[in-house]
């Protein structure tokens, strides 16, 4: 399938395979000396099949692998919403009996009847979260993602600049489907064990992982420097869109069948991991390799250029360690302002359809709607954020300024939201806008930027690491900013807005240490 796509994208392609992959070569002999006159291929001693290498640089192949990718990662996330859409429907705001005031037993009855639920279900909601803490139990569960998200991202980074991106990726969105459809089981399955879900939230935490440093990395490769900070800020826009749909499907049964919620998420981002194993191809024809074909004299290669034929397809250099990635100037100051608005951003995306059903009154497939006007207003200030510091080629201040007015905007939707729907609206676009603009300009354009930086002296391979090492410690904002949020909620919403709006300053005051410091100089 990957060599029959690379006939239909490229005009001249030169592909490598291995000679100990027996498939590899009966179909490449047959397809392509056969079937197409083309540049040829080699046959290499290590498995090279692992990383796919095509001789072509058109808008063609940039585009499609723009595409892809971008559906890639908007799985990942359409099956990390439904969590924050079923809340509504694991815990329902309810009434004792003896609380119920009725005329007559007739009227009784008719209530009776209309609030009839499975032999699964309490009037409450599901158990063990209709109880009076199913804040902190609700609460648990994003931590448990969000912490194993965090802790595996430091991981997942080292590990993926050393296995192929094309089946590391491809493992992770199997297991991811997996564990997203695992969680809906207990529906079906009438389970109420609380570590059954809590293990489902890990275990998907972990794997889902896989995800973030592949497709960064990928696109990284493919595009240049020239125009990243708009670019990414459109393919960033996967974020919220994935947010949406996820939103749209798990609302679609989160009232009628909420087990339904999670499986179809599964079974989509599953079937994305497939399409991934088929069709992504990880980086451009490396041109030193066109000295490895036959037929080809005289070639030479720059002395500064790094070959290698190793079956990894990058240059010679090793994989950047940990500690190495730290030392990148800006690396630890970004990943430290990136907690902060991480932390702001994913307390909205798992609790403001709930904040919703309370303050609006609306039922939980109303409020997911209507929660997706978040992500709308982050797609926009992710394309503006990146947009804007490609014209003034700088980033931190871009983000410090989105920031200094996000602050003021999280005030006026705990005010405003409470005067009616239509102003509810307006403040979710405006805040979604400002607190995913800096959030998505530093996961991608920066992230980026960092992980080719010059001090790396050309080495291609610490793009994944790098990555992973700021996205890993925003997550760890990230899995504080809901746990927060459980715990601070029974005190008035008020005051997680308050907690929201001391992280958005936390985040700018970092943001103005960057500008000040020398290492803020490198991005400026």
């Amino acid at each position: 399938m990957e060599i029959l796509l690379l006939l239909l994208i490229t005009k001249d392609p030169v592909v490598v395979f291995c000679k100990r992959c027996v498939g590899c070569a009966v179909l490449a002999h047959y397809i392509l000396l056969t079937l197409v006159d083309l540049n040829g291929y080699q046959a290499l001693d290590s498995c090279s099949c692992f990383s796919l290498y095509v001789q072509a640089d058109n808008w063609m192949c940039r585009a499609f692998i723009f595409v892809l990718t971008f559906l890639l990662y908007t799985s990942f996330h359409l099956s990390r919403k439904p969590i924050s859409i079923v809340k509504g429907e694991l815990h329902k705001h309810c009434a004792p009996p003896n609380e119920i005031e009725l005329n007559s037993y007739k009227e009784y009855a008719i209530q009776i009847q209309s609030v009839k639920k499975l032999s699964n279900e309490s009037q409450c909601g599901w158990e063990p979260f209709d109880k009076n803490n199913y804040k902190q139990l609700l609460g648990a569960l994003d931590y448990s993602f969000l912490c194993a998200y965090a802790v595996g991202m430091y991981f997942s980074g080292i590990i993926g600049e050393r296995l192929p991106i094309r089946y590391y990726l491809t493992a992770g969105m199997l297991a991811s489907g997996l564990f997203t459809a695992m969680f809906g089981l207990g529906y079906f399955y009438n389970i109420h064990n609380l570590w059954f879900y809590m293990m489902a939230q890990i275990a998907n935490g972990l794997v889902q992982t896989t995800g973030w440093p592949s497709v960064v990395t990928c696109i990284g490769n493919w595009f240049g420097k020239g125009r990243r900070g708009l670019i990414m800020g459109i393919w960033n826009s996967h974020t919220s869109v994935g947010n949406i749909l996820g939103s749209l499907i798990a609302g679609y049964w989160v009232s009628t069948c909420w087990g339904l919620s999670f499986v179809v998420p599964g079974v989509i981002i599953a079937c994305m991991g497939i399409v991934c194993f088929l069709f992504l191809i990880e980086r451009k024809y490396d041109p030193a390799m066109q000295c490895l074909l036959p037929d080809r004299e005289n070639c030479t290669v720059p002395l500064n250029h790094n070959t290698a034929v190793n079956g990894e397809g990058g240059n010679s250099m090793s994989a950047i360690s940990f500690i190495g990635a730290l030392r990148i100037p800006g690396v630890i100051e970004f990943s430290l302002c990136l907690l902060f608005a991480k932390l702001v951003s994913y307390t909205f995306l798992f609790w403001l359809p709930l904040y919703i059903t309370n303050v609006e009154h609306l039922d939980a497939k109303k409020a997911g709607d209507l929660s997706t006007l978040f992500d709308v207003g982050g797609i926009f200030g992710g394309i503006l954020a990146g947009l804007v510091s490609d014209r003034l080629e700088k980033r931190a201040s871009t983000c410090g300024v989105m920031l200094s007015l996000a602050a003021p905007a999280l005030y006026m939707f705990s005010a405003i939201s409470k005067m009616g729907l239509e102003a509810t609206i307006v403040m979710l676009l405006i805040s979604g806008a400002l607190v995913n603009g800096p959030y998505a300009l530093i996961t991608t354009a920066v992230s980026a930027d960092l992980g080719t930086h010059k001090s790396l002296k050309g080495n291609s391979r610490a793009l994944s690491t790098v990555t992973a090492i700021i996205d890993g410690t925003g997550s760890v904002g990230a899995a504080l900013g809901p746990l927060l949020a459980g715990l601070i909620s029974p005190s008035g919403w008020n005051n997680v807005f308050y907690m929201l709006m001391v992280a958005d300053a936390c985040a700018l005051l970092l943001y103005l240490l960057i500008s000040c410091c020398p290492a803020g100089t490198i991005i400026k």
